[in-house]
């Protein structure tokens, strides 16, 4: 008895489950659809793209796409190319491995100033997601930003706006954001936080980092450091330590050492963006009283969640889709962010989406049903639609083009337009 499984979404949570499917069942059918041409979803539009380390990951998701039974369907939209029923019924399980993409809101006066844009969506800009590349991001009058969240995602943005195009050479940021960022006259960059430096979610790798920057210096009010962590999870101790340390570090730098500088501020809470038709500034609330920052560009990075997606129920609070241990309801399941929230590393998602498959293949082993079409009944929608399909041998196309493009140096030069990617496959 052959099943075939349908994965929503190619990023690691995807790709991970599918490794797992196929492992446990050889001869299932799989097929990791994405609504863009291109695969790894967060790895190649989320992380970093100067921590090309963190990329390289792509080298083992290409050897699990090209496994036998392990089919990618790229420019495959589920709710506009094919109907999230008709997927259903075609498959004998789906998996939603959408990811959780919805920024939050901060639910202030100003959030809809221009100028103001979540991570997400700022990170996907930099990053050359094809929905987001042409994101109205205007850096030509900003010399003050205010990056709102203490974690890494927070460190990033600020870090790239903080880097130079030397800096960035050996990164594949996006052509049309590595101008922006070039032409910009940044001087100061703000990151605030409302939480205090031990309660802060940087890693130390991230958190160090900044202290190494060729244009920026890192500063810190040593007014804001306490003496130690005091009580905190023993798992956690060291990475604290290390972080109060650095900020330490950072404590005796100098503002004038270098052009830019970049203010941690923590323990402030944002009560309002200032400005009129365009952000320029932000109240800030501390310790019983508030102050203003000036800020042309403000990055709110305090989470993302699932929003409405594909009219499923979901948890606010989690940010995910309403689920039991990645059960969302009969032969549906979620894995990655879109079952746990936005939290862990690349890493994380593999043992999480082996014990959804095992889930998944422990429902199906005890389903009286018979097998569904699978991939046929999919093949037929969408030729019947005129669908592109973007199978794996395309994407190694795209992939070649784009290396092929590269600058010195550089790993790659990324198309990001969804016609351009499609044009070179005709």
């Amino acid at each position: 008895m052959t099943r075939s499984i349908a994965i929503v979404g190619s990023g690691p949570g995807g790709i991970y489950c599918a490794e797992a499917l196929n492992k446990r069942l050889p001869e299932a059918r799989i097929d990791v659809i994405d609504r863009l041409p291109v695969p790894y979803g967060l790895v190649r539009a989320g992380v970093a793209p100067d921590h090309q380390g963190t990329k390289a990951i792509t080298r083992v998701f290409d050897r699990i796409l090209q496994k036998p039974g392990i089919r990618f369907c790229g420019n495959v939209s589920v709710g506009r190319d094919v109907g999230f029923a008709e997927l259903q019924a075609a498959y004998d399980a789906v998996v939603l491995a959408t990811g959780a993409h919805v920024d939050r809101r901060l639910g202030i006066p100003g959030e809809a100033l221009a100028g103001v844009h979540g991570s997400a969506a700022f990170v996907f800009w930099y990053n050359g997601h094809a929905d987001f590349a042409a994101t109205p991001v205007d850096l030509s009058a900003v010399a003050s930003v205010a990056v709102i969240g203490n974690g890494n995602v927070a460190i990033d943005v600020a870090r790239v706006l903080a880097k130079t195009a030397d800096e960035m050479a050996k990164s594949d940021l996006a052509d049309h954001a590595a101008t922006a960022i070039r032409a910009a006259a940044v001087k100061d960059i703000h990151l605030i936080g409302r939480r205090g430096p031990v309660e802060a979610s940087f890693t130390n790798a991230e958190l160090a980092e900044l202290g190494r920057l060729q244009r920026t210096v890192p500063l810190v009010d040593a007014a804001d450091l306490p003496a130690s962590v005091g009580e905190v999870e023993e798992s956690q101790r060291k990475v604290k330590e290390a972080n109060l340390a650095t900020l330490r570090a950072f404590a005796a730098n100098r503002p004038g050492e270098k052009p830019v500088r970049l203010h941690f501020h923590f323990h402030a809470t944002p009560v309002a963006l200032l400005g009129e038709g365009r952000v320029a500034g932000v109240r800030l609330a501390r310790g019983g009283r508030q102050f203003d920052l000036p800020a042309e560009l403000v990055v709110t990075c305090i989470g993302y969640g699932v929003g409405a997606a594909l009219d499923l129920p979901s948890d606010a609070a989690r940010g995910t889709f309403a689920n039991q241990a990645g059960r969302v309801a009969p032969r549906l399941y979620a894995v990655g962010w879109a079952k746990r929230g936005p939290s862990g590393v690349i890493a994380t998602n593999r043992a999480d989406s082996f014990a959804v498959a095992d889930l998944i293949l422990a429902d199906l082993a005890q389903s009286g049903d018979p097998p569904r079409p699978g991939p046929a009944a999919l093949d037929e929608l969408l030729q019947a639609r005129g669908v592109r399909v973007v199978g794996f041998a395309d994407w190694l196309k795209i992939d070649a083009a784009e290396r092929a493009a590269a600058l010195s140096g550089a790993p790659r030069r990324k198309i990001v337009e969804r016609a351009a990617m499609l044009a070179l496959l005709q």
